[in-house]
């Protein structure tokens, strides 16, 4: 038997991902949610306190083992050179000729990030190889790399239903370039085209969030998103943007005279912009970030004409592109993973290197459950029920989702965790806040009592499956809260609190196969209010990851306004609840 780890060794969202002899992923979970350090910057994937836990709960008792990495280990010439002048190091980056661009971002800013990406990579491993050595001494460990661009289509690929699809892969940057194209049939990932160069949708995208006040380090290119529907398309705005990137054939290419140009009038009048000035330039960046990734998405087609797209990188994060993308192409049907982005490659990585002993391996023919995290450990679950003094009850598992759906229905705001925890940035039900949909004040009593954060942030609306076709136009399933999709004018009343200011909703699609648990709920408040979908929210404030822990889920509850609080069969509630 063999065991696989995948490590995603990216300075940013650092991932860890487990498969079995028999292919199965077993585990994935990004280091963000262990360390409870957003995106875990510059941290290693293979955490040395967490790895004997993985090793043991997770790994067959063997001694052949497969580390993967999700870059390759040749690097390109450009950044061993820079490495050798010595751009990377403090002093490098303090060089006033860093100043300029080569691109969107600053070289300093490009320069900082290639070094984060250096160091990464040469500590990846280091800590699960010692426990390895110490856990088990005669075994023997393979290493191997594999192309970032496909590590991402493998993560997409494999996870998705289709036996044959187009896949794009958008991101900021790779081995060489930002962007690849693949084809994927029987089971086999096949290189179309992966373009080299700087020119880069992501590094656009990071300026953007820059423009809009926000910080892409922290990943806020979400705010951008939640705040563009509030803006108007600025014509000013969008004809300089429109000087500086451009899909020519299957590459982008981007004029640096008009970036350098174009960066200092929109850093000039950024500077102090209303808000309404501010939410038109994130609709205007928005606007043209959509129209470059439509272009990429038709040339996509062209190269591997099919009805399935699976498209991953950073820019799959982009939902609102994304509920777009079918009406902008031929494609029938798209497939985003739970985690496109970094994070992702981890697992990515893990299935190339089964599939290169597995040449055999046949696809799956159903998506990848997201539900490849931890769970909460039941010992301190116990701790909690012993000591916190907080009124609880324990209902058996067939009165719990009544119990819960009363509470939601009544206007309370409830804490939910269940089983495993999502791979990917999402909450799907496993890592929630759960609200009703149909108080219109619910949105902005989250933000201010529960979140935390800015007032133009949407909710998700997670809904019965078989119910979506009745509150979305053009509905397709939405596993993994990935697209954005048009509520159907007649029933937006009756949801506000999950309905944007554009009228649209980032959804999720349950099925009982999926999450029977969740499913079970979403019924009950069904049965109670006639509403098949609830606000569903990731379990977390503002700037910190989604709790990993029993304590870190008491630890919000208490600090927050919730009004209760479900860790697997008990529903705890705070004491001027409690007759509830």
């Amino acid at each position: 038997m063999t065991n696989y780890i995948g490590l995603s060794v990216t300075y940013h969202d650092p991932a860890l991902a487990i498969v079995d002899e028999n292919g199965e992923v077993v585990f994935a979970e990004a280091t963000e949610r262990y360390l409870q350090y957003k995106r875990a910057l510059n941290c290693e994937p293979d955490s040395l306190n967490r790895m004997a836990e993985l090793i043991e709960t997770y790994c067959d008792v063997t001694d052949d083992w497969v580390v993967a990495f999700n870059w390759s280990r040749k690097r390109p010439f450009y950044e061993t050179f820079c490495a050798l002048a010595d751009y990377f190091s403090p002093v490098g980056l303090m060089r006033p000729r860093f100043d300029k661009r080569s691109t969107f971002l600053h070289k300093y800013q490009i320069f900082h990030m290639l070094a984060c990406q250096t160091n990464t990579m040469v500590k990846g491993g280091i800590n699960l190889v010692r426990k390895l050595r110490e856990r088990r001494p005669d075994c023997t460990v393979r290493f191997v790399d594999f192309s970032h661009h496909l590590t991402h289509a493998a993560a997409a690929c494999y996870g998705s239903p289709f036996d044959e699809a187009a896949c794009l892969i958008v991101d900021s940057f790779g081995d060489g370039g930002s962007l690849a194209y693949y084809r994927y049939q029987g089971g086999r990932i096949h290189l179309i085209e992966e373009m080299k160069g700087i020119e880069s949708l992501g590094f656009y995208y990071m300026k953007l969030t820059e423009l809009c006040g926000f910080d892409w380090l922290r990943g806020e290119e979400w705010k951008v998103m939640g705040l563009a529907p509030y803006g108007r398309l600025d014509e000013t705005v969008y004809a300089l943007l429109k000087e500086t990137l451009a899909v020519e054939g299957r590459s982008l290419r981007q004029r640096l005279d008009r970036i350098y140009a174009c960066m200092e009038q929109l850093e000039a009048r950024t500077s102090d912009l209303s808000v309404q000035e501010r939410a038109d330039l994130a609709f205007t960046g928005q606007y043209f970030f959509s129209e470059i990734m439509a272009q990429l998405v038709n040339q996509c087609y062209r190269l591997h004409p099919s009805d399935h797209l699976v498209l991953g990188g950073g820019c799959a994060l982009n939902s609102s592109f994304n509920g777009q993308l079918l009406q902008q192409s031929p494609f029938k049907e798209l497939f985003v993973p739970s985690a496109p982005a970094d994070d992702g490659t981890a697992l990515g990585t893990a299935l190339l290197a089964y599939d290169r002993d597995h040449p055999q391996r046949r696809p799956r023919e159903a998506i990848l459950s997201p539900y490849l995290g931890s769970r909460m450990s039941p010992d301190r679950l116990q701790d909690v029920v012993r000591f916190s003094g907080l009124p609880y009850v324990k209902h058996p598992p067939d009165r719990l989702c009544e119990a819960t759906a009363q509470l939601l229905a009544q206007g309370k705001l409830v804490g939910w965790l269940q089983g495993r925890a999502e791979f990917g940035p999402r909450a799907l039900g496993n890592r929630s806040i759960l609200a009703d949909p149909r108080d219109a004040s619910m949105k902005d009593r989250i933000n201010e009592r529960v979140k935390f954060r800015e007032p133009f942030r949407p909710f998700a609306p997670a809904i019965l499956h078989e119910c979506g076709a009745d509150y979305f136009e053009q509905y397709q399933p939405s596993p993994y809260m990935e697209r954005t999709l048009r509520f159907r004018p007649e029933v937006r009343d009756t949801v506000p609190a999950v309905v944007h200011v554009d009228g649209t909703g980032r959804l999720q699609s349950v099925k009982r196969e999926w999450n029977p648990r969740f499913y079970n709920l979403l019924q009950a408040f069904y049965r109670l209010t006639g509403i098949p979908l609830l606000l569903n929210t990731s379990f977390n404030v503002m700037g910190k990851p989604m709790a990993h822990s029993v304590e870190d889920a008491v630890s919000v509850f208490l600090t927050t306004g919730l009004d209760a609080l479900v860790i697997e069969d008990y529903l705890f509630v705070k004491p001027d609840q409690r007759s509830h």
